[in-house]
């Protein structure tokens, strides 16, 4: 043993033992990065893995929400050895909101070594989410497959998830591996799921695995399937490197993260790459396989997926579907993904205008690890200065906001959210206070002037229901409300459908999946895809007070529902706006036709209270008239008092 290498045994051991005899867990990380830059810069000492191509094996794991991916994804770590037996539940969901719901928020790539047959084979599992809003998860994590695990519950059966995970891998020509999994399960009838997925799929009954990933019963014969089945990535180690980036996060302490999967050459410690899309380039300082922790290695080959820490500092710069190469080595880029698009947005502000700087921070943190969301500045006169944020559907908003509170404790004010319309305007001064003759906007306050209309657009989706025979007449019924399209209807079995409609974005995000929920008892299970904008005829609502438009207060319908909504939301500011000395008229109008009123009562004092035994009735009329006239000119001097909780009750979801 050298002497460089008892230095750092003593130094790491050292360090170590000081953090944790202190219970500093949060300085670990910084721990490991010290080491880890002292390691790195003996290249010799770093451990190299160089498997033969020919015994690389890239799949994802994809199902439906709560089929049990990440619990397979367990049991294939504990088989392979990369942690001990009885670890904990789903280690690879590491983040709070995960363990919390239950569910795979962020796909997460795991290096497993495996023995097969005298051979040893490197494994890179991607454990994928199973909710329709985090799709792009998955759809990126294929780009470094080869193959894929399509995992179906026995008792659910195919669930709307699962259709469209398999078009997804079908269309990029992965090889499909079909596992049926809860088998352990008193309701569980594997033998009618088979039955759904040659009817929908046509996959042989005999090519279907069934397992028990809780139990562990059939596991192991699903990564002798994996090396069997699914080929080794198609590689030339004797290119020049060309890499794809496919994830990427944030780390304090070694900056933006690249999650690569290498198509050609070899990358090592201290070599310069340079990225296609920016054109910065960069030196290596680190490179890791995740085993499930981060190893450091000395060089990533052809057909390995790794990490690459090379001081980029934003995740804007590790660019998700960019081509990494060689400084000086240009090729071609690899055909990689469009980014995620934002499809509902919302208003984030802050409790107090004092917490601004706080909730900034937080939010920006937040956005590092999760390229998906936007961010742009709104201020409103209401709330104060806040944030327009957009997501990729309402789990995604509310997974969020639940990590600002848990991770950051900000509670944020999240305003009810909305889709990006498009509008074709005319008019030389419209164009030219709009930017082009096709505008978009998420934002009441944005809305263009009516007059300076050709047509307007909504987005729209192709939404997939799978459900039992007996609640196919509500779903319907509940598609059709909400403006739907029928498309197509198939059966899969003796008691389940299939339904697709063409649905508006719109009546999505708000309450359609919990109002199928409730109609089905849980049954019936719903996915959907972008289908681009459709002609539609929007209105935008104006509430007034007392003739005096509250811009804030504003929303965007569809023309045929308006008067629906209008006459709700009288209602609702009847019930919340606080009573004044004085009548307030509250009006729902679109331009100057007015669809709802209300009328909310003022205080009254009781004038006539100090009459004796009531008093002469000319006496008492004569009081209440100087009342009466005294409140007619309050009204139309005296202003309407909005707290700002006001706002927020009307506003927030």
């Amino acid at each position: 043993m050298n002497s460089k290498t008892t230095i750092f045994n003593l130094f790491s051991s050292r360090l170590k033992n000081v953090i944790f005899n202190n219970q500093i867990k949060k300085n670990q990380k910084c721990c490991n990065y010290i080491i880890g830059k002292f390691y790195s810069s003996d290249k010799d000492e770093l451990k190299e893995y160089k498997t033969p191509v020919e015994n690389i094996r890239n799949f994802s794991i994809i199902a439906h929400v709560d089929h049990g991916k990440s619990t397979l994804a367990d049991r294939l770590l504990e088989i392979t050895g990369a942690i001990r037996r009885n670890s904990g539940a789903q280690v690879l969901d590491k983040l709070q909101v995960e363990k919390d719901r239950g569910i795979t928020v962020k796909a997460q790539t795991v290096s497993l070594k495996y023995n097969y047959k005298g051979t040893e084979y490197l494994l890179n599992l991607i454990d994928t989410p199973g909710h329709v809003d985090f799709a792009t998860e998955v759809h990126r994590s294929l780009a470094a497959c080869q193959g894929v695990i399509l995992l179906v519950d026995a008792n659910d059966g195919v669930q709307a998830q699962t259709v469209a995970n398999f078009y997804l891998a079908f269309g990029r020509d992965l090889v499909i591996l079909p596992v049926i999994n809860k088998i352990d399960l008193k309701n569980a009838n594997p033998d009618r799921v088979v039955k759904q997925l040659e009817t929908l799929f046509d996959i042989e009954a005999d090519s279907v695995l069934k397992i028990s990933a809780k139990m562990g019963i059939n596991v192991d014969k699903v990564l002798e399937t994996i090396v069997e089945k699914i080929p080794p990535p198609p590689v030339d180690r004797k290119k020049p490197f060309r890499a794809l980036i496919f994830d990427s996060w944030f780390d304090r302490y070694k900056g933006a993260i690249a999650l690569i999967y290498v198509s050609e050459g070899s990358l090592s410690v201290k070599q310069y790459l340079t990225s296609v899309h920016t054109g910065k380039s960069y030196e290596v300082k680190n490179i890791m396989l995740l085993r499930p922790e981060e190893e450091n290695v000395k060089t990533l080959f052809a057909g390995q997926v790794g990490c690459v820490a090379c001081n980029m500092r934003t995740t804007k710069e590790a660019f998700i579907g960019d081509t990494l190469h060689l400084k000086n080595q240009p090729v071609e880029p690899l055909v990689g993904f469009n980014p995620p698009k934002a499809m509902v947005f919302a208003g984030v502000y802050p409790m107090d205008q004092s917490q601004h700087v706080a909730l900034r921070g937080a939010i920006e943190k937040l956005v590092l690890n999760d390229s998906a969301v936007s961010m742009t500045i709104e201020t409103s006169p209401a709330l104060g200065l806040g944030w327009r944020l957009g997501f990729l559907g309402l789990l995604h908003m509310e997974v969020f906001c639940q990590r600002l509170e848990q991770e950051h404790e900000a509670a944020p004010i999240m305003t009810a959210p909305s889709v990006t319309y498009k509008a074709r305007i005319t008019g030389k001064q419209n164009i030219k206070d709009y930017g082009g003759d096709e505008i978009y906007f998420n934002n009441p306050s944005k809305f263009p002037p009516p007059q300076s209309v050709i047509e307007f657009f909504e987005p729209m989706v192709l939404g997939t229901i799978i459900t039992p025979d007996e609640y196919l007449g509500g779903i319907v019924s509940l598609c059709l409300e909400k403006r739907g399209v029928e498309q197509s209807t198939k059966r899969i079995d003796k008691d389940r459908l299939v339904l697709q409609f063409i649905l508006p974005l719109n009546e999505v995000i708000i309450d359609f999946h919990d109002t199928l929920k409730s109609l089905s008892s849980g049954y019936a299970s719903f996915d959907y895809e972008d289908n681009g904008y459709q002609k539609t005829d929007l209105v935008k609502l104006n509430v007034l007070l007392n003739g005096r438009l509250i811009e804030e207060l504003s929303t965007i319908v569809h023309a045929s529902k308006a008067t629906d909504i209008a006459k709700r939301m009288g209602t609702k500011l009847l019930d919340i706006i606080p009573r004044q000395q004085f009548l307030v008229a509250i009006q729902i109008t679109v331009g100057a036709k007015v669809l709802a009123r209300e009328n909310l009562k003022p205080f009254r004092k009781d004038v006539t209270g100090k009459l004796k035994s009531g008093g002469d009735v000319l006496r008492r009329r004569k009081l209440l008239q100087q009342q009466n006239e005294g409140k007619k000119k309050l009204r139309m001097v005296g202003d309407i008092s909005l707290p700002r909780e006001t706002f927020i009750d009307v506003l927030k979801r």
